[in-house]
């Protein structure tokens, strides 16, 4: 069960977040703070409570105490992103799932890895949403690397896409289109920053307008001096420039 900590600067706020996170049956406990100064003093009661008894016996990992911060963003003095970033320099940081009416937030969400943002007002349908990513990131395997999100709009919704999802990306000047199995989306992330966030994750530029997951290519077609890929339903031209490269790769990969 999660151990949680909720920050923000507005008490009625704050009482209805810790009243909706106590209700969940996968929440241990679930302990509040009005704001980042606060939160820094009871993490740090947490490592040292975690430092004198040990790892909890259930092996969850976090900040020795706190699983994840619910992390408002606006709040006077040090603000809810600031916060994610020093928390980010913790040895075994917490999960961060940001809580705020404000929507413009989404990409920096994106660059300090929340697992989730959560929209105010708060529904419990999609608090529990966001406990369930937690939970399952916080019970998984710990050799096994958390799959990365992205923040995509849905009719004024922020939902998260897993990389892991995603098949190929199309440049859209300093936007790109996510497109996995099940549509697509734009966001505002340049191609070329996403094709070096996600080299190691195995996506490899073919064109100067399309990066590919090399596991999801089903066919490289060769015809006269033109190279192509089929990923899914789609055919996408290979550049001249990537085509050798690409078909190292394949090889490579092959049986």
């Amino acid at each position: 069960m999660l151990r949680v900590l909720a920050v923000d600067d507005e008490a009625p706020a704050l009482g209805e977040l810790l009243y909706l996170l106590r209700a969940d049956p996968r929440v241990r406990s679930a302990e509040g703070a009005g704001d980042a100064t606060e939160a820094l003093r009871r993490i740090g009661r947490a490592l040292e409570s975690g430092a004198a008894a040990g790892d909890g016996a259930d092996g969850i990992d976090g900040a020795d105490g706190i699983d994840v911060v619910f992390l408002d963003i606006h709040m006077p003095g040090l603000g809810g992103l600031d916060l994610a970033r020093l928390l980010g320099g913790f040895a075994r940081p917490p999960l961060i799932v940001f809580v705020t009416a404000h929507e413009g937030f989404a990409v920096q969400a994106f660059d300090l890895e929340a697992v989730d943002y959560v929209l105010k007002p708060v529904r419990r349908e999609r608090l529990a949403e966001a406990v369930r990513r937690v939970h399952e990131l916080v019970h998984a395997t710990a050799l096994a690397p958390a799959p990365e999100q992205v923040p995509v709009e849905l009719g004024g919704v922020t939902r998260f896409v897993s990389v892991d999802a995603i098949a190929y990306v199309e440049a859209h000047g300093d936007y790109a289109r996510l497109h996995t199995d099940h549509g697509s989306h734009l966001v505002r992330i340049p191609l070329s920053a996403l094709e070096e966030r996600w080299a190691d994750r195995g996506f490899v530029r073919i064109h100067r307008s399309h990066l590919v997951a090399l596991a999801r290519i089903d066919e490289l077609r060769l015809d006269g001096g033109a190279t192509s890929v089929r990923v899914g339903d789609a055919e996408l031209a290979v550049s001249r420039r990537h085509a050798r490269h690409l078909r190292d790769l394949l090889m490579r990969r092959a049986p």
